[in-house]
């Protein structure tokens, strides 16, 4: 992978994480146009970073502090998406953290699952397959 790749590493994550965000925020009922569009800005502002940042730390240093990385900023992203929900959004039936945790967490894992089939490998990380492109 090169540096000039990142641009299309991160549109391509952050599509995907939109995609699957905004279908399950859907499933939890979350049906104003408003909040789904605040779903969608929460994650332009947050994905392009943490893809960025853990892209780096994993060329650079290796993959043990890649996952350390992507926990940490995880946790980061849920913390500053829980609080954008909570100013933004008008959906009040799941708490705005948890919320987030849930949307986080089955992106990555539906992402995970979407570059494991879409290429019939099962090899480390979700990572792995990026690098391919």
């Amino acid at each position: 992978m090169l540096i000039k790749d990142i641009p299309k590493i991160m549109a391509i994550c952050l599509g995907i994480t939109i995609v699957i965000e905004v279908i399950f925020a859907y499933l939890f009922k979350v049906r104003d146009k408003k909040d789904l569009l605040n779903i969608v800005l929460a994650n332009i502002i947050t994905n392009p970073v943490i893809v960025t940042v853990t892209i780096l730390i994993n060329y650079k240093f290796g993959s043990t502090y890649y996952y350390i990385s992507l926990v940490i900023l995880e946790i980061l992203v849920v913390i500053v998406e829980g609080l954008l929900y909570k100013k933004y959004l008008c959906f009040n039936k799941i708490n705005p953290f948890l919320l987030s945790m849930l949307l986080n967490i089955l992106s990555y894992v539906s992402g995970e699952i979407f570059w494991r089939c879409l290429w019939k490998r099962y090899y480390f990380s979700f990572w792995y397959y990026l690098f391919q492109l």
